[in-house]
């Protein structure tokens, strides 16, 4: 518990904000406020809002309190965030802004075991309507001012490393989501081992971090929360609409020297690049392809069993070309680039290699305390993630394929669902990650799909829908998504959407954004909404086109894409086809669009 009260020496955050000190201590008036209401060892606490110092308050003062914090993402319903806080057990919530606060609100009487609703970024409105006692954040804090310390003290020297210090819950994407318990131990463990990795480059005071994915998932609260715990590292908050593009003006203003993206963020950055190289011309065109050839000769010398160093002519190249670009993202003083929650095409790490910007692969989940496997610098191949922390080890079961994890990272199991840990983690301690995978000589894993995602076609083929819908999307840049259907059918088909520009909450419209409108004036064609692109004959030629050349890749004709059909509303958090982290909701997206799927295998025509 060392760790956590010295909590005054971790994050910075954005100017306006409490200094370090004043934060660590709302952390223990949190725990003491918590102790107030009768708040017992493992008993939870709610989390939902966008990452700020309030939400890790509420969350370290939780974890000092004895109890299980356990963070809901934002963009849940009611009913989602009422599964979360009844399923916990949660005896307080705690709320960014009066709209969570009213969400909460209006399903509290159908959660006995709440005690209170506590608000930050705003403050309870006068007469507002609520079963349980609602409290600003200051006021929160006050409760406890007369809770005697040693109360607290006992409260945390009475905790150990095995009993459970969080609840992370899953997306969901096959139903209610999962609650993982993670234990104080799986915490400092994992932790600590991921930092041996960096001995050679050790996180310090000095580092920068930008944090704005969801602290509901455990890869943020590990780097965004304890790791600054550990190493004194700054955290910087992003605006809430960080996703939905301020991210870039924040990392301009950071200039953060360690970033982890999600794959969708890094490809938006390099599609913002690319509509920037379109307009470079003549001479500066030919000094950028050059420019671009040494940093891509940098990042192939930097690879596993390369020479590694630097090669002629980079320091110019650096200074003229690839040092601007990095500024103009701020990465230019930017250490450690890192891409993890989903996979992202080997092409995007390339593009990003010729920029001098080198992006490695990272794998976990929830139930592995986060990171099992990363690329680092000196132990990097392209499209692999990488080689195990410290501590662990893995193996890939020979009938299907698995990929197994055992070490210290392992959950303790899912909170009340005993069935289920038993089928996740078993009698040996090896964790079932779901994962295909593949682990080659010099022990660099390789995931090649989702053992949930494989499609097992009417003929009992085993097609993995990612290599697929990667290739397509590849193709065919007018695609915003793909996804692969043909479960116990006689051959596959793909749903498709195109690319549209966003509404200012960040919701799909079916207007054709830039780079599809230029797609189009390639194509000779008129469409400017995904309804007339979709009726076009131009871009029903170009679909087909691009799907013969998908199909060319193809490992057998099994896995080859028989019918397409183009939907006119893109994915997206709200239309549910998404997670919070942007992962491909396929459970979600069959259940919606089940009448087109219907309608396309209604002709046989693709057998």
């Amino acid at each position: 518990m060392k760790a956590y009260v010295s909590y005054a020496g971790g994050p910075v955050i954005r100017p306006g904000l409490p200094p370090a000190t004043q934060r660590g201590n709302s952390c223990m008036a949190f725990a003491k406020s918590l102790l107030s209401l009768g708040f017992d060892r493992f008993d939870a606490v709610s989390i939902i809002g966008f990452n700020s110092a309030e939400w890790t308050i509420a969350d370290l003062g939780c974890i000092l309190a004895g109890g299980l914090a356990a963070g809901i993402y934002s963009t849940n319903s009611a009913d989602a965030a009422k599964y979360i806080a009844g399923h916990s057990q949660a005896r307080v919530v705690v709320c960014d802004n009066v709209g969570q606060l009213e969400k909460m609100a209006s399903v509290a009487a159908e959660l006995p075991q709440l005690k209170a609703l506590v608000v930050y970024n705003a403050t309870v409105p006068i007469g507002f309507q609520c079963p349980v006692p609602c409290y600003s954040f200051d006021d929160f804090l006050a409760l406890g001012m007369e809770v005697d310390g040693a109360e607290l003290e006992a409260r945390m020297t009475g905790q150990r490393p095995g009993h459970c210090c969080t609840l992370i819950y899953t997306s969901g994407t096959t139903g209610n989501p999962k609650a993982v318990m993670v234990s104080h131990d799986n915490i400092t463990w994992t932790l600590h081992s991921m930092l041996e990795l960096f001995v050679d480059d050790p996180f310090t005071h000095l580092d920068r971090l930008v944090s704005y994915l969801p602290l509901s998932h455990v890869a943020a609260q590990l780097i965004d929360i304890h790791l600054p715990m550990a190493t004194g590292a700054k955290v910087y908050f992003a605006q809430p609409d960080a996703l939905k593009g301020s991210l870039g003006q924040t990392l301009k203003e950071v200039r953060p020297t360690r970033f982890l993206g999600v794959p969708r963020v890094w490809e938006k950055i390099a599609e913002k690049l690319w509509e920037i190289g379109k307009t470079t011309k003549g001479m500066k065109l030919r000094i950028a392809t050059w420019a671009k050839g040494i940093g891509s000769q940098k990042t192939q010398l930097a690879q596993y069993g390369e020479a590694g160093g630097v090669p002629c002519g980079y320091g110019c190249a650096n200074a003229i070309v690839l040092g601007k670009i990095k500024a103009a993202l701020g990465l230019d003083q930017c250490r450690l680039c890192v891409v993890a929650a989903a996979p992202m095409s080997s092409d995007i790490i390339q593009y990003f290699g010729s920029l001098d910007i080198q992006i490695f692969e990272l794998f976990g989940q929830s139930e592995s305390t986060g990171p099992s496997s990363t690329c680092v610098a000196g132990n990097w191949k392209i499209g692999s993630v990488g080689k195990l922390i410290p501590g662990t080890e893995w193996m890939v079961d020979a009938t299907n394929h698995e990929l197994l994890l055992r070490g210290r990272n392992v959950m303790m199991g899912y909170l009340g669902m005993e069935n289920e840990t038993n089928a996740t983690i078993n009698s040996d301690g090896w964790l079932h990650t779901g994962d295909c995978a593949k682990v080659d000589d010099s022990q660099f894993g390789y995931i090649t799909g989702r053992i949930k995602e494989l499609i097992i076609t009417a003929g009992g083929e085993n097609v993995p829908p990612v290599l697929l819908e990667d290739a397509l999307k590849e193709e065919l840049p007018l695609l915003s998504n793909v996804m692969v259907v043909g479960d116990k059918r006689k051959f596959l088909a793909a749903l498709l959407t195109f690319r549209v520009q966003v509404d200012g909450d960040g919701v799909p419209t079916t207007k054709l954004d830039k780079k599809a409108l230029e797609i189009m004036a390639s194509l000779n064609s008129v469409a400017t909404t995904t309804a007339e692109a979709k009726e076009c004959e131009k871009v029903k030629a170009y679909i087909a086109h691009g799907l013969k050349k998908a199909n060319g890749r193809a490992t057998s004709r099994a896995q080859t894409i028989a019918k397409t059909y183009v939907l006119e509303q893109d994915f997206s958090l709200g239309g549910g086809e998404l997670t919070p982290t942007l992962k491909l909701k396929r459970r979600m997206v069959v259940d919606k669009y089940a009448a087109v799927i219907e309608a396309i295998y209604s002709d046989a025509s693709g057998d």
